[in-house]
Order: C-alpha cells, then structure tokens, then sequence
C-alpha cells in the first residue's frame, strides 16, 4: 500500500508540473493547492512519522530521543563509519514531519543530524566529530539513542566497545571449535554457538588474539590446544580454555598479518590473513581496503542487507529474484567490500561487476548464465560470415605471428582464431593474410600491434683482469778444496796467494788446478749447494779461492743469490650487442691438435679448443635494470704433455640482475702459492755462522687473483655506437 501511495506522489508531481507550465497563474494556485491535498493525503497513509528530535547529555554520553507519531515495532537498522564519523539509521514507513531535513546539534561529540525521506522511508544520519558506537532503545512513542564515545584508559591506548553484548541470562556451553583453511591462505577459526545471543570480545594483545565468549562454558572435548603450523596459514597455535564464566580462545599468529571477525547467525569467525594485494578485491591495496563500517542485524532480509551496503558504497547492485532469506549479521568496524563478500559466503552467493555495477546471484546461477552466453557466442560465431586482411609486419617474421596465432591450446582449440580461421604467411613481403570472424581479426590486430614492435638492444661489456704477484729469492753456496798441483800462480804473479773470479769455474781455470790430474770442478767440491735459478735466470755468484805459494794446495768458496719480484696483468674486454631475450655469443682463440685413438685402433688429430668466449642473454626489467644469462670462458695454453697440450681453462657461468649502465663483479679466483725451502749439511748447517758455508736456502711466493667484471647499457638510439 505504501508503495502505491509514493508512486502517486511521483505521478501527481509529474502532471502538476506539467499544468503548471500550461495554465494561467490562477489555475496553477488551484493546482499546487489540489497536490498539496493530495501530497498530505498520501502521506497520511503512511504508517509513522518523525515529529522532533531532541539531544542531550546524560551521565557524560549523548542521548537523541526522536519522538514518533506511533510507537515502532521493531528497531531501524543501521551502519556506522568512521571517515567521515557517521551514524545511519533507516526507519520503514516513516515519514520525515519535522519541517526541515538539517538540524544543528553541536553537543559533546555530535555535529549536526540529518533527516532525508526517500519514497516511504526516512533515514536519520547523524555526522560525528570522532567515531563511536551506538546503542538504540525503544520508549513508547520514542527511540532512544546513546552515542558510546570512546573513553580514554591510558596515554596510548582506548577501551573499545565488545564485539556483541550478551543477552543470555543463563550459562550456555559451545557447540564446536573448529580450524580451516581459506582459499586464499588465510586461516580461519570457526565456533559454533549456543544462539545468536552470546556475547563476544576479541582484542589484541601484543603479538595474540584474544577471543572471550561471556555467560559461556567450554565442553571436556573441546579444551584443547591445537597446533595447525602446518596448513600454511599465519596462525601457528589455538588454545582454548575455561576462565570464569567465559571461554578464551587465544590465537598466535606469525609473520605480517591482519584479522577480521564475523559472526553470522550462530556461527563466529575470526579470520587471518597474511598482507598481501589480492586483484580480486572490490578495492586495491593491503588485504581490503574499503571504508570501515559496523553492522549489527537481528533476522534481516538479505535483500535489505545488500540495499543497505549499496547506499554505503555509492555502488549500483542489481540482485537476482533468487537471493532470498534472511540473516543474523554482526560486523565491527569491517571494511564494507569485506563485509560485502562476508554476506555472499554466508547465503552461498556471489558477484559480477561491470564498472560500478554489481551483480549478486546464487553462484550456480552465474555459472549457468556464463555457461549459456559462452555457448551463444559460439554458436553466432558458427553463423558469422568470414573475412580476409593483410596485416603488413615491419619488425617480427610473418611466418613466426602466422605459428603464434594458430597454435592449438590444451583443449585443441585455436588459441586466437576461431575452428573456421586460417592464415597465410608470405615471406618476401613479410605480410600476413587471415581469414576469419570479424571479432578474431580485432584480435589478431591487437596482437600483431604488441608483437610487431621494435626490440631495444643491449650493450654487454665483459673485463677480464688477470693479476699475478710473484717473488723469489735463493741463497747458496760452493766450497771446495784440492791437493798438490802445478798451477801457474796467481793472478797478478807467482807471489799472490789469494784468487778472485765471477765464478767457481773461473776460478779453478785461473789458478790452473783444473790442469791437474784427474782434477775437475766437480771432484774438488765438498759443498755443492749453490743458489737456484728463479724465472728462468741464473743467480748472481762471486767466488775467492786461498792457495799456497806453489800452487799445489787450494781451498775454493762460492756465494750465489738471487731475488727476483715480479707484477703482471692481463685484460680481456669482449663486446658484444644483441636483442632483448635474444642470445649472443662471441669468442676468440686457438685450437690446439692432439692424437686420439679411433675404433679401428688406429690414431688421429683431433683439436682443442682454447678460447676467450663471452655468451649472454639479456632481458629488460619493467623497472629498467637488465638480467644477464652470463656464459663466460677464459683458456690459455698449459703444459705441454705426451698426449697433447694442456688447456688451462676458467670459466663462469651466472645469472644476475644488473642497473642499467652499471658494473657488477660477477666473480673472482684468487690463488697464494708460497714455498721456503732450505738444503744443509747435516750438522754443519746448524752452527752459528760458519754453518752458512754448508747450507742453501730459497724462498718464492706466487699471487694470482682473476677478477670478471659485466656492464650492460640499453642502447636508445637506432644506430648502434661504436
């Protein structure tokens, strides 16, 4: 009935307007006065109305009384929000008598209340300074509402109202207690109350949630601590525990996580989540991201539900003849797309949208309704006359596009043209011709547009040093002596007693004690240990030989040394250009023949190689760094041996992720060789002093360190630089 009286309203509003704009002034008087009787008869039939509204301040909260014509039958429904701090409340059947729809409160923590009337319903929206809970009562002819401000308890923290208020008088135990897996990885606690009537508080405490259920009791079976680490979820640890006249569940979760507790009819759940975007989501962000509302809904049609959550939203939903039922809903501060998918889960239903528009039906029934406009669609596709375009490409193969577009999928379908499509690719021109459905061309035009573009290039520059440190010093000696001989003296006359000479040979030539008989260098030395060479150079030596005044007894000494310190370096730098995700390689060196037995027994030449290589695939990140797939080679020639030549080989293979323009060291080798050798006489080596006449020592040290350095540099310009 009501309906029918609003849609008279419109209707006579309409033709006012009209007689309005067509009759003179005294026939519109009679015409406003004639909408005017029947505005107010129709709003007569209305079955309330809102007379005043009054505020105040009692026990240091706000208190609204708004005064009816008729006592309500049931409480108005409503939302809160918290940006901007709002209070909404809608009131069926009810018409707005104040006068005016603004009115200025300025008291505590209210702002102003607004009174709108839409149709049959007025809804009464009250706009806070910070946001608050709110507790309705019906008085007579009036609604009492309390606006709970939130107290402050310390510098830091507030007390914020319980989840649910308890409305059960007697003790009632839980009904079960259980964990599951979402979809999404977020773990789930399912308890299932006594009645909808059990009241909840859930907190956090530092690092734990806190659930608490007053005027409850916990069955034996249900005490316990479950350990569910292992679902892969961020909850670790459920206890469950009796205190008092309340049950506690604590909840340990780990990592970056976010909460969210529902409950719907006689079911409670505490949600969490590990933060994360999630593309589904009505909104974008971390998790949900949609304003924060608090519903609280005794036995609520769940198509008022959805028409409530479209007010908040701004959002257009159309819901299906379907969706029926009611539901038991209470939420607390919630992000409303949240709260929107909370609904759907609870009466099995779910959501298509298309832009601002929303679609909410069983989901069976979207299933259904996909399924037969798919199988339309192929079917007009059966029907749909084909056409022939040339696609001309500039940068990709024809023949590359043509395998692309006409690969089969899993299903054995054409992943781009449809079971009547061809295509036809012409390497001189480089062209493509299709023959299709008007819908798969523009598809095909949309692909050919992304593949057909030009590849950026990549510079790779690979330094590779080679660094030796070497250092070798020897120390030794030669000391001999001979019987009587025929010298010929001296170097200076037959007087001298004392020789001296480079070298021992030099020596034993001059004084003539080679020329003896059966004498040579080598039988007159009694020390032999001279100093080895180092580098391929022979030591420096200095010797002295004592003789007597007739040449026929000697006594010969020898010192050599030799240290040598050397530095070297050796860099490869190869270069190479290439395409984006394309492959290059390049190398330089020798190849060395050796002899390999063949099957026959007989041998042949084979060669080995011993080159400098670089071989890299790059690929371009969104961001602008580059990945390399880095192959990289460095031989040279090593030992020769009977079966061939050696081959000293490096060789680095790698994958990383450099800037553009940047030099990263992908690698490094460094060697230390030392050695410190010492040759004696046995007992004579070791005395103080004299005993370095009977002893050669020698000492090298060795440094090698090999170090590989990658810069890449994306080339801008077309040509490319030298």
């Amino acid at each position: 009935m009501i309906k029918k009286v609003s849609q008279l309203v419109l209707v006579a509003q309409w033709r006012c307007k009209r007689i309005l704009a067509d009759l003179p002034s005294w026939a519109a008087v009679l015409s406003a006065i004639f909408f005017t009787l029947f505005v107010s008869s129709a709003q007569a039939q209305t079955s309330n109305t809102i007379l005043s509204i009054d505020a105040s301040i009692q026990a240091g909260v706000e208190v609204l009384r708004v005064n009816l014509d008729q006592p309500l039958t049931a409480l108005p429904t409503g939302f809160s929000i918290q940006s901007p701090a709002r209070i909404a409340l809608d009131f069926p059947g009810v018409a707005n008598a104040i006068g005016r729809s603004v009115l200025e409160l300025s008291l505590g923590n209210l702002r102003t209340a607004n009174v709108i009337q839409v149709g049959n319903r007025s809804r009464l929206v009250l706009n806070l300074k910070s946001p608050a809970a709110y507790r309705t009562e019906i008085q007579g002819k009036s609604l009492i509402i309390t606006i709970d401000t939130l107290i402050a308890v310390a510098p830091t923290a507030v007390a914020t109202p319980v989840f649910a208020e308890n409305s059960n008088r007697e003790t009632l135990p839980l009904k079960d207690l259980d964990f599951r897996r979402g979809i999404d990885g977020a773990g789930r606690v399912v308890v299932d109350l006594a009645n909808n009537q059990v009241g909840v508080d859930i907190r956090q405490q530092g690092k734990i949630l806190v659930v608490e259920f007053l005027k409850t009791s916990l069955p034996e079976g249900l005490r316990r601590r479950l350990d569910v680490s292992d679902f892969g979820t961020p909850i670790q640890l459920v206890t469950a525990s009796q205190s008092g006249d309340k049950v506690r569940i604590v909840i340990e979760p780990s990592g970056n996580w976010e909460h969210s507790a529902y409950q719907s009819d006689n079911q409670f759940v505490v949600e969490v989540r590990t933060q994360k975007i999630d593309p589904n989501k009505l909104t974008q962000g971390i998790g949900y991201n949609g304003e924060k509302l608090s519903l609280n809904f005794q036995n609520i049609e769940i198509r008022s539900l959805l028409a409530v959550i479209a007010d908040f939203t701004k959002f257009n939903i159309v819901t299906s003849d379907t969706v029926t039922g009611s539901v038991t809903l209470r939420l607390q501060d919630v992000p409303w797309d949240q709260a929107l998918d909370i609904i759907l889960q609870a009466k099995g239903l779910g959501r298509r949208q298309t832009g601002n528009v929303l679609l909410i039906a069983p989901k069976d029934e979207l299933a259904n309704k996909e399924k037969l406009e798919l199988e339309s669609r192929v079917a007009l596709q059966g029907l749909e006359p084909l056409r022939t375009q040339s696609f001309q490409l500039n940068y990709a193969k024809a023949a590359d596009v043509a395998s692309q577009i006409t690969a089969s999928g899993a299903a054995g379908a054409s992943r781009i043209l449809s079971t009547r499509g061809s295509v036809i690719s012409e390497p001189r021109t480089n062209q493509l011709f299709v023959s299709d459905i008007a819908t798969k061309l523009e598809q095909v035009q949309q692909l050919i547009a992304k593949v057909d573009v030009a590849v950026r290039q990549v510079l790779i520059e690979a330094r590779i040093v080679e660094a030796s440190d070497t250092f070798g010093r020897s120390l030794g000696v030669r000391l001999g002596a001979s019987g009587p001989g025929t010298g010929a003296g001296g170097l200076l006359g037959s007087g001298n007693r004392v020789a001296v000479g480079g070298s021992y040979s030099a020596l034993t030539n001059t004084t003539g004690e080679r020329t003896s008989t059966a004498l040579d260098n080598i039988n007159t030395n009694f020390v032999n240990l001279p100093a080895l060479g180092v580098g391929g150079y022979n030591p420096a030596t200095f010797a002295i030989s004592l003789f007597s005044s007739s040449a026929a007894r000697f006594l010969n000494l020898e010192l050599s040394a030799l240290e040598a310190d050397g530095k070297g370096k050796l860099v490869s730098s190869p270069r190479i250009v290439t395409a984006d995700q394309t492959k290059a390689l390049i190398e330089q060196g020798t190849e060395f023949p050796y002899q390999q037995a063949t099957s026959s027994g007989a041998t042949s030449v084979a060669f080995r190689k011993a080159n400098l290589k670089l071989e890299v695939t790059p690929q371009i990140t969104p961001e602008g760094g580059i990945i390399l797939d880095l192959d990289i080679n460095k031989d040279s020639r090593g030992e020769t041996t009977a079966a061939g030549v050696a081959i000293d080989t490096k060789h680095i293979k790698t994958n990383v992720l450099v800037e553009n323009g940047g030099t990263v060291v992908i690698g490094g080798i460094f060697t230390l060789e030392e050695s410190d050798n010492e040759t004696k006489v046995p007992f004579l080596g070791d005395l103080p002093g004299v005993g370095l006449l009977f002893k050669s020592k020698s000492r090298n040290t060795r440094k090698t360190e090999l170090l590989v350095f990658i810069t890449p540099k994306v080339i801008a310009e077309k040509s490319t630089s030298r």
